[in-house]
């Protein structure tokens, strides 16, 4: 197969993988994701963090909204511009390691192999948000190592400061680039790398001062989502990481299908002292190692959803392990594997999308809002300017309502106290708590309490 030919059908799997998975779920779904609206909840009031994460899944999300506003396609498009960017980076990466387009192309293919890369991406998340600056600092990490200049490591300290204010298990890939250092410690390039670090504090200082300020409240939300004070010793010590390897294996299973159709079925030796393979090692085991680790040491539950950047540069690893045993006789059988995936994962969703009603994303978003805006414009001369409640109920009414008002969790604040406010406040929650606190319109819709107050006419 030419080069050239390899290159289009790259650029074909691209565009249709980012066609499909923008229409199938603008298609198919009422209302937006739940990260997806807290992320436009949390853009709507730029900071440097909040109550979950740090800032940069929100600032994205925040710009497309100013590019496209409440046009919900515009948010799965933005989903799928990060995974194939993503992809992009990764066949660029494998490139250098493989030396071979056909392989590198297979690299990236063998990801539809793998749920994270195709039916959890319409969620526009910090999980999605940090794929392509996962992927950017491997890939120049490698790049640094190597040629062992300036701009390099100038690249690594930026991407990983990105991939960090998305999501802090980032700092599980720069453990594994460190490792990797150490192991090659004799080249004496820490001078370059101090670079990267210094970039990557500088550019992280802010989040560590709002951190500060904010006693810390993204790190107490992390762990608490791992279960670690609830659980038993046994259970969580033992079970939890048990149940993560399983999950692992589950979630590997198709890919590794494909994998083994191309290749022969013969003995293979490891090098050790190849360095392109020790890198590849590392920078695909050692978070996982790392993460199984957390789980067995702190007892702590892995969601599934966190493991969504580990697994990019398996295809990598694995055909440079196998180049030579490939069959290429047997690519018949992978392709039309890999057609299998491609059709079934979106058909998958789709299904599961039109066929149950009670999820998130049937949620009625924009009618609720709608019907605020008009009891809104019916009431009051001035535009909303504040929405108050948790990030899905008051989120949505941020996102849909005409001013798109800032979003802020202030109601438990406001508990006791009346509200007034001439810039325009839109309350919703807890129906019984409004009601005794309101002191403008009030009314319910959809099992919540909306309290409006404003200048009214």
């Amino acid at each position: 197969m030419k080069k050239k030919n390899i290159d289009n059908i790259l650029i074909y799997f691209l565009f249709i993988h980012l066609i499909i998975w923008t229409l199938i779920p603008s298609i198919s779904n009422t209302n937006l994701p739940l990260d997806t609206i807290e992320a436009l909840a949390w853009g709507s009031n730029l900071d440097w963090g909040y109550s979950k994460h740090p800032p940069l899944s929100a600032w994205f999300a925040e710009f497309f909204y100013q590019i496209f506003a409440n046009q919900d396609w515009s948010y799965y498009l933005l989903c799928q511009f990060f995974v194939v960017t993503t992809f992009f980076i990764i066949f660029k990466f494998s490139e250098i390691f493989l030396k071979d387009k056909l392989l590198s192309l297979i690299s990236v293919l063998l990801l539809e192999g793998i749920f994270f890369y195709n039916f959890t991406t319409p969620e526009f998340n910090v999980n999605i948000s940090q794929l392509p600056f996962w992927a950017l600092t491997v890939y120049f990490a490698w790049k640094g190592t190597q040629e062992n200049n300036y701009s390099n490591w100038l690249l690594v300290g930026l991407f990983s400061a990105l991939g960090f204010l998305s999501k802090y298990l980032f700092v599980y890939l720069l453990v594994a680039i460190d490792i990797f250092l150490i192991y090659l410690i004799y080249k004496k390039i820490f001078n370059f790398k101090c670079l990267a670090s210094l970039i990557f504090f500088v550019l992280i200082l802010p989040h560590i001062f709002w951190l500060t300020k904010n006693d810390y409240t993204t790190i107490a939300y992390a762990l608490g989502r791992t279960g670690i004070e609830n659980s038993l010793f046994l259970e969580a010590h033992l079970l939890n990481p048990l149940i993560f390897l399983g999950k692992q294996i589950i979630i590997l299973l198709p890919f590794f299908i494909m994998l083994f159709l191309i290749i022969q079925k013969t003995k293979i030796k490891i090098n050790f002292k190849d360095q392109k393979l020790v890198f590849l090692l590392i920078i695909n085991l050692a978070p996982l190692v790392l993460m199984f680790l957390t789980s067995f040491i702190m007892g702590a539950k892995i969601r599934t959803m966190w493991m969504t950047p580990f697994y990019m540069f398996f295809g990598v690893l694995f055909l440079y392990i196998f180049k030579e045993k490939i069959v290429l006789k047997k690519l018949k059988y992978f392709f039309s594997m890999f057609l299998i995936l491609f059709i079934f994962s979106p058909a998958a969703y789709l299904y599961v999308s039109l066929s149950q009603s009670d999820k998130r994303t049937d949620y009625p978003g924009k009618k609720i809002s709608n019907v605020v805006q008009k009891k809104w414009n019916n009431n009051f001369t001035n535009k909303i300017g504040l929405v108050a409640g948790d990030e899905w109920h008051g989120g949505n009414l941020s996102y849909h309502l005409e001013s798109r008002p800032k979003w802020d969790n202030i109601l438990e604040s406001k508990k006791n106290k009346s509200l007034s406010s001439s810039d325009g406040f839109v309350l919703i929650g807890d129906p019984k708590i409004l009601e005794e606190i309101c002191g403008g319109v009030f009314f319910k819709i959809e099992k919540q309490g909306v309290c409006m107050i404003g200048d009214k006419k």
